[in-house]
């Protein structure tokens, strides 16, 4: 998933993650549409932006307060929405955190990879080595009679 996609692709995906959630009970489990919920998020924080993956959140939280907690589409400010909000956040956060730590991890690996791959350095300056003419000429000069 590229980045610029991230939002509508995380609005989408809470939506069915409500409908499944519903569909197996969450209206009386209401940690079912958490757990779906937070897995949303968590994929989004890691792989979009922080700005689609903060309004991911925020529509997961809508949805779920609106259609779990509450019905038909009402949004209720209670203990159980602030906490689905805290759960929700708190997933924001590990999921940019581990964000964060894959791609230092991916950048030093790269940076070891490029050093041990790169070649040797030669020397700036080529010596040439004497031909075999050029050695006897400077035997013959050298000799003293």
């Amino acid at each position: 998933m590229k980045e610029d996609f991230g939002f509508p692709f995380g609005c989408v995906a809470a939506v069915a993650a409500v409908i499944v959630a519903n569909l197996a009970g969450a209206t009386g489990h209401p940690w079912y549409a958490l757990v779906t919920l937070g897995a949303v998020v968590l994929v989004a924080a890691r792989r979009s932006s922080f700005a689609a993956a903060t309004g991911v959140a925020v529509v997961a939280w809508a949805l779920d307060t609106g259609f779990v907690l509450g019905r038909l589409g009402e949004l209720t400010f209670d203990a159980p929405a602030a906490l689905g909000a805290l759960v929700l956040a708190s997933t924001l956060v590990t999921g940019r955190l581990t964000r964060a730590v894959s791609t230092a991890q991916s950048r030093v690996s790269t940076l070891q990879t490029r050093e041990s791959t790169a070649p040797a350095r030669e020397p700036a300056l080529q010596v040439r080595q004497p031909t075999v003419r050029v050695r006897e000429f400077a035997g013959r000069m050298l000799r003293v009679p």
